[in-house]
């Protein structure tokens, strides 16, 4: 079943061909910010993987991939993508980029099992950007510099929308706040991972949570991670507090991905094992392929974020329940 919150005396600030011209500037803008910041390069990236290489992203591992074959290779079954985590690694070593440099791309997507919701939506649009590194970067201290990289595009990007449309006036605190899961586990015992994010986010304002997919002293995940791409102990998510539905907005998942030992300590734990026979598992467990640190950043998240838009379906053209849109027409929310 869909969910639906309604923000009080909630209008649209700007008008929805406005928006539309804002929702273009913001997406030139911070992409170029992202890749001057990271040193990326654009790639053209696919919408469509073979299940036998392995590329597709697994999400929290019960997600249903979108499944269709190809009349001219013999029926052959490809999956629409879920990201591009594995995908743009294999690309890495394939174009023989040298560490501290890397690329991004458009990734598109469906997520045929989404619960709808304001910022949920069947159709994902992210920058899925990915960049070699050496195996002495694999600590915090590099995780933790490529994250600040990400929060001064996204200052960057306030102060320029601010600048184009100053009665959307959106401030970010200057610096982001570093957290792991589990020192937010004691700081809250009582509460769930969500309710745990929604504190510290709404204390703080902009978080970064870290290592995250292993289980906490309590028994319990903050959240579930695919054990194949990012390394669960060099991980964690960028949230922003969000003032239009006053709750924790998650804008980026990224981390230091898996290295040999930890793709394998993580299938185990995972009790993927199996996996291990996939053309991308073996290559990274052969060491065949480049150290990295990647992830994803919300296309139309931001877009909502910086034109505190009340839906994501204002800033996205998507498909939602009858209900849904009827409600959300109803206190002057236009669903696109």
């Amino acid at each position: 079943m869909s969910k639906l919150l309604i923000p009080k005396d909630y209008t649209p600030v700007i008008d929805y061909m406005e928006s539309q011209r804002a929702i273009k500037k913001i997406k030139d803008f911070f992409q170029q910010e992202l890749a001057y910041g990271l040193r990326l390069r654009r790639v053209s990236a696919p919408l469509f993987v073979t299940p036998q290489s392995g590329l597709n992203d697994n999400l929290n591992g019960v997600e249903r991939t979108v499944d269709f074959t190809i009349k001219d290779m013999d029926e052959a079954e490809v999956q629409i993508v879920q990201s591009l985590a594995k995908w743009k690694r294999m690309a890495l070593g394939r174009y023989n980029i040298k560490p501290g440099y890397g690329i991004y791309t458009d990734m598109n997507a469906i997520r045929r099992d989404e619960e709808l919701d304001n910022i949920h939506s069947v159709y994902v649009d992210q920058w899925d950007w990915e960049k070699v590194i050496r195996k002495e970067d694999r600590n915090e201290e590099y995780l933790k510099e490529v994250v600040d990289r990400i929060y001064l595009a996204l200052k960057n990007l306030g102060d320029f929308v601010n600048r184009h449309y100053p009665e959307l006036r959106t401030e970010l605190p200057n610096e982001i706040f570093y957290i792991t899961s589990q020192e937010l586990e004691d700081m809250y015992p009582e509460m769930t991972p969500e309710e745990r994010e929604k504190a510290i986010t709404e204390k703080e304002r902009a978080v970064f949570i870290s290592k995250i997919g292993g289980k906490l002293k309590s028994g319990e995940k903050h959240d579930g991670r695919a054990p194949d791409y990012d390394d669960w102990e060099l991980n964690g998510d960028i949230i922003l507090w969000n003032d239009i539905l006053e709750d924790s907005f998650e804008i980026s998942s990224m981390g230091i991905r898996v290295d040999e030992e930890s793709m394998e300590r993580q299938l185990k734990l995972a009790g993927d094992e199996e996996r291990k026979n996939l053309d991308f598992h073996k290559a990274i467990l052969k060491g065949e392929l480049p150290y990295t640190i990647g992830g994803g950043i919300g296309q139309s998240r931001l877009c909502m974020y910086f034109l505190r838009k009340a839906h994501i379906g204002e800033v996205q053209v998507s498909v939602w329940p009858e209900d849904m849109i009827k409600q959300c027409e109803e206190n002057d929310i236009f669903l696109l």
